[in-house]
Order: structure tokens, then C-alpha cells, then sequence
């Protein structure tokens, strides 16, 4: 089993945006049984909130409900560095696809891992 979490620092974009994004590609992959994703905050400040609404709204309009060694996510893409952050500047646009080449780029990865 391959564990996976995502981290940014409220959980509540970055990485319930990841968690829901790579659970919907593996599942789509077929690969659910293989792979555990789970998404965690860094902080104290948003413990018991939610997915933050826009980014929840986004995941949705991509029909994705949102209702696990560390790296980061966009290590896994062509330009290493770290995932737009929306709370700032309500560009949750770019943090979608900062956050779903990465999912893809790790999921490429692991599938040199499993044994399908």
C-alpha cells in the first residue's frame, strides 16, 4: 500500500484541493486499492474548518466531491516549487492546475511502483 498526504499549511485549499484531485485519478485508474491519500494542515489555525467554499466550488465544477515520504507536489512537474497559494489572491485557477499536473506527475510516478 502506498500512502500519500498532502500538506499545506491550513488545509483548507492547497491540500484538500490534492487530496480530492489525486483520490479522483486514482480512482479513475483503478487504482484505489493500492493507494491511501490523505491531506493534513501544518498549523493550528483552521482546525474543524472545512474545505474553504471557493475551493470546493472549484473541485466541484471538475465534478470532484470533496465531502499519506514528504515532497513537494510540485516536484512531481516540470517546475519544481510550491503550489499557487489562493487565499491571497482568490486565483484558485492557477492553483488548480499547479494542483492537478502535480497529482498527474505523482501518479505517473507511482505507477513504476505498483504491481498492477
Amino acid at each position: 500500500m502506498i500512502r500519500i498526504l498532502f500538506l499545506c499549511h491550513g488545509n483548507i485549499c492547497r491540500s484538500p484541493m490534492a487530496e480530492f484531485i489525486m483520490k479522483d485519478l486514482v480512482k479513475k485508474a483503478g487504482l484505489e486499492l493500492s493507494i491511501q491519500i490523505e491531506s493534513a494542515a501544518t498549523s493550528t489555525e483552521e482546525i474543524g474548518n472545512p474545505v474553504y467554499p471557493p475551493a470546493r466550488r472549484k473541485l466541484s465544477e471538475h465534478g470532484i466531491d470533496c465531502s499519506g515520504k514528504m515532497h513537494l507536489l510540485m516536484d512531481f512537474t516540470g517546475h519544481p516549487g510550491e503550489v499557487a497559494v489562493p487565499w491571497y489572491t482568490d486565483d484558485f485557477d492557477t492553483t488548480w492546475r499547479d494542483v492537478e499536473e502535480g497529482c498527474r506527475g505523482l501518479l505517473h510516478c507511482l505507477y513504476n511502483t505498483i504491481a498492477i
